[in-house]
C-alpha cells in the first residue's frame, strides 16, 4: 500500500492535509513572519510571541523526541518545529511556503494510519460495487433468485452485511498496511533488486502461500465451536450471488485476509505487484461466489473455482480451498463438480412442481365448474318437469 499512499499524497492528501492540520497557524501572516525573521534583532522571544508559543522556542524546537512512538513526537508539529529551529540557527525559512504544508509530514504515524484507514475504505468500496455489480449484472444467472433456499431480499441482505463487515474490517487490517508502508515488510521498489525472473515466480508463490493457509484457517473455522460465532453468518447465503463475497463476519474476513498480509513478511515481493495481488483476491472472491455450475472443464481437477465453492455452499464440509484443490485432495475433503449437484435443478425441479400445482389447480377448478353446471341443469330440467305436470292437471279440468 505504499505505492497507493504515495501517488494519493501526491495528488490529494497533500493538499488535504495541508488544508485540515497546517504547519503554520491559521491567523499567522507568513510575511509577518518572515519580516521578523529577517531582523537583527530576531530572538526566541520573536517567535514565542508570533506563534503563540508558551514557552521558549528554542527549547520548544528541540523537544520533540527521538522515539517514534513517543505522544510528543505523534502530535508535535514537526515542520514548524524544524523551521523555528533553523531560523534561529541564521539559516533562511521560506514562511511562505510553509502555509501550504502540513504539520504532520507524510511519515508521520498518525497521518499514516488515518491515510490508509481512508484509502482502503473507499479501496474496498470501489472494488466490491463495481466487480461484484459487473458480476451480479453480467455473469450471475438470475435463474438462481428461484432457487427454494434463496433468500427473501437476499441482494440487499448480502450487501448490508458487508457494509457492516467493512468498517470494522478496516481497522483490522490498516495495522498492516503501516507496518508496510514504515518498511517493516519485504516489499521492495526496484525489479533489479531480485530480477524478472522471482518476480514472475512470487506471484505463483504468494497463490500456493495463501492458497495452503486460508485452507487451514477455512476448515478450522467449520470446527463446531467456531461456526457458529465466526462462519455461520457466511453460510447464510446457500445459494450466494456475488454480493456475498465479502458478506461474513469481520473476524471471519480478517482471519482469512491474514496470510495476504504475511506473505511480506516473509517473502520478498514487489511493490507494483501486491497491488495487482490485492485487486485480483478481491476480484477471485467475489467471481467464485455466482453459484455457477460448470462440470468437466479441463482445469477442474487442479482449479478450485466456482463450482467447487458452490458446492462448498451447498454441503458445507467440501472444498475449503481458495485457488488450487491440492490442499482438498489430501486433506480428504474435496468434491468434484457434477450436474447432479447443479442448484438449478431445483430451481427447474421447483418450476415444475409449480406448473403441477397450477395445472392441478386448474383441472380442480375445471371439474369444480363441470360439476356446478351440471348441477344447475339438472335444477333447470326439474323446475320444467314439474310446470308440465300442472299444465296438464289444468287442462284436464277443463275437459
Amino acid at each position: 500500500m505504499d505505492l497507493v499512499l504515495e501517488i494519493a499524497d501526491t495528488y490529494a492528501l497533500d493538499k488535504i492535509w495541508a488544508a485540515a492540520w497546517p504547519a503554520l497557524p491559521r491567523s499567522l501572516d507568513p510575511s509577518t513572519l518572515a519580516s521578523a525573521a529577517s531582523t537583527s534583532s530576531v530572538s526566541s522571544s520573536n517567535f514565542t510571541s508570533l506563534l503563540g508559543l508558551s514557552s521558549d522556542a528554542a527549547t520548544w524546537a528541540a523537544s520533540a523526541s527521538t522515539s517514534a512512538l513517543s505522544p510528543s513526537n505523534w502530535f508535535a508539529n514537526t515542520v514548524l518545529k524544524d523551521a523555528v529551529a533553523s531560523s534561529l540557527s541564521g539559516n533562511n525559512v521560506d514562511w511562505s511556503a510553509l502555509k501550504h504544508v502540513s504539520a504532520l509530514p507524510r511519515d508521520n504515524i498518525i497521518r499514516q494510519t488515518v491515510s490508509l484507514l481512508i484509502l482502503t475504505y473507499i479501496g474496498i468500496l470501489v472494488l466490491y460495487f463495481s466487480f461484484a455489480g459487473l458480476s451480479y449484472k453480467y455473469i450471475f444467472n438470475k435463474e438462481m433468485e428461484k432457487h427454494p433456499r434463496f433468500l427473501k431480499n437476499q441482494v440487499q441482505l448480502e450487501i448490508k452485511a458487508s457494509m457492516d463487515a467493512f468498517l470494522p474490517l478496516d481497522f483490522l487490517t490498516v495495522p498492516w498496511f503501516v507496518m508496510e508502508v514504515r518498511g517493516h515488510s519485504k516489499l521492495y521498489n526496484n525489479i533489479s533488486d531480485y530480477g524478472w525472473g522471482y518476480a514472475a515466480l512470487s506471484i505463483p508463490l504468494f497463490l500456493v502461500f495463501t492458497d495452503f493457509l486460508i485452507y487451514w484457517v477455512h476448515r478450522i473455522e467449520h470446527h463446531p465451536r467456531l461456526y457458529k460465532h465466526i462462519h455461520k453468518p457466511h453460510h447464510k447465503w446457500l445459494v450466494p450471488t456475488p454480493f456475498a463475497s465479502h458478506a461474513f463476519h469481520p473476524l471471519d474476513g480478517y482471519v482469512q485476509s491474514l496470510p495476504y498480509h504475511i506473505f511480506p513478511f516473509v517473502f520478498p515481493l514487489h511493490r507494483v505487484v501486491s497491488i495487482c495481488l490485492f485487486v485480483f483476491v478481491n476480484l477471485w472472491s467475489i467471481l467464485i461466489h455466482d453459484s455457477d455450475m460448470i462440470c468437466n472443464s479441463p482445469l477442474e481437477k487442479i482449479i478450485n473455482g466456482p463450482s467447487h465453492h458452490t458446492l462448498h455452499h451447498l454441503f458445507f464440509t467440501c472444498n475449503y480451498g481458495q485457488y488450487f484443490t491440492f490442499c482438498d485432495r489430501a486433506g480428504g475433503s474435496y468434491r468434484a463438480p457434477k450436474m447432479e449437484d447443479d442448484p438449478l435443478l431445483a430451481v427447474v425441479a421447483a418450476e415444475e412442481k409449480e406448473k403441477l400445482a397450477a395445472k392441478k389447480k386448474q383441472q380442480a377448478e375445471a371439474v369444480a365448474k363441470k360439476v356446478e353446471e351440471l348441477g344447475s341443469s339438472a335444477e333447470s330440467d326439474s323446475s320444467s318437469g314439474d310446470e308440465g305436470v300442472v299444465i296438464k292437471k289444468e287442462s284436464r279440468k277443463n275437459k
